[in-house]
């Protein structure tokens, strides 16, 4: 059997891996390291002041979560070198539907703590106070927190909100929330004044067409040279920029998948070159769409729904 199956496998794995530093992942790194420094000094101090945290919003494929992964990974090694060496975060997604029940058993087995299901709610977050104290838990990340209040009653947005406000006033180990979700996390915040003023809110919004056009351009031909290929002409056009950022619904995360894609599809057809054509061919994979709803094939590509998949006549 061919080999080269295996070789583009690794290369586009190579590429999903790869994170890339954007304009709104620095504002969030500065947000986020004041945050963890003022929480240093405190402990250093023998303080035990409330902790504040950060909230990330954005629409499903803005790269959120990529972003967040980012800032986790890159703070527990300045821990690891840090005086406070101890010290961790700890990152989880937040299951849906959710509780706040399972998600304490969640976050007591993120810390190695397995802790039967019989117990009651009040009983396992009393537990899991204790354990992000013993374990030196500086920030508690929730992704998809959007799910906290996936009904969205009054009572539900409460409970949650108390939740979060508990860990962070914790007189004897305070813990710095980061959540990331889709806008429906600003509901949670919106609810509770006293949770969002302990919060520095951060929204991600769509890709602009004329402003990120040049950036997206310039990236086509970094991801094309990482795998050996050159960027043809047509590739490198301002043009297929803005109808890559249409068919990604404007959001960053999912212009990286296209172009991985389109990748791929060059690799996989063994061309030197990453051409316009493969954005067609990657974005009819990923939509099995007809060519006439291809934002990449026609000339009125701004009609398109690019949310939507399997569209074959008229919407």
């Amino acid at each position: 059997m061919s080999d080269i199956p295996s070789t583009i496998a690794s290369k586009i794995a190579d590429l999903r891996a790869r994170f890339i530093l954007h304009e709104r992942f620095e504002p969030l790194q500065a947000r986020f390291r004041m945050l963890l420094e003022k929480r240093l000094a405190d402990i250093a101090a023998g303080r035990s002041a409330d902790a504040h945290g950060i909230s990330l919003s954005g629409a499903s494929g803005t790269g959120k979560s990529c972003a967040m992964a980012q800032l986790v990974a890159r703070a527990r090694v300045e821990l690891a070198h840090s005086s406070c060496t101890e010290a961790t975060i700890i990152s989880l997604r937040v299951p849906s539907p959710a509780t706040l029940k399972f998600l304490g058993q969640m976050i007591l087995r993120a810390l190695g703590y397995n802790l039967s299901a019989e117990r009651q709610a009040w009983y396992i977050w009393d537990l899991a106070r204790h354990q992000l104290r013993q374990r030196r838990v500086l920030f508690l990340h929730l992704d998809e927190a959007q799910d906290l209040s996936s009904r969205g009653t009054t009572s539900e947005l409460n409970a949650v909100a108390s939740m979060l406000k508990t860990l962070m006033t914790d007189p004897d180990w305070p813990v710095g929330i980061l959540l990331s979700g889709t806008e429906e996390l600003e509901r949670i915040l919106n609810h509770d004044p006293q949770l969002a003023r302990r919060m520095d809110a951060v929204h991600f919004a769509p890709l602009s067409p004329v402003a990120h056009a040049p950036d997206i351009v310039g990236l086509i031909g970094d991801y094309a040279t990482r795998v050996g290929l050159t960027a043809a002409p047509d590739s490198q056009t301002i043009a297929l920029a803005e109808r890559l950022i249409h068919a990604s619904a404007f959001q960053f995360g999912l212009v990286i998948e296209i172009i991985i894609a389109a990748i791929e599809v060059a690799l996989l057809e063994q061309t030197p070159a990453l051409q316009a054509r493969d954005f067609a061919l990657a974005y009819e994979h990923r939509s099995s769409c007809w060519d006439a709803f291809n934002p990449f094939i026609v000339t009125d590509y701004h009609r398109i729904d690019a949310r939507k998949v399997f569209i074959r006549e008229a919407q």
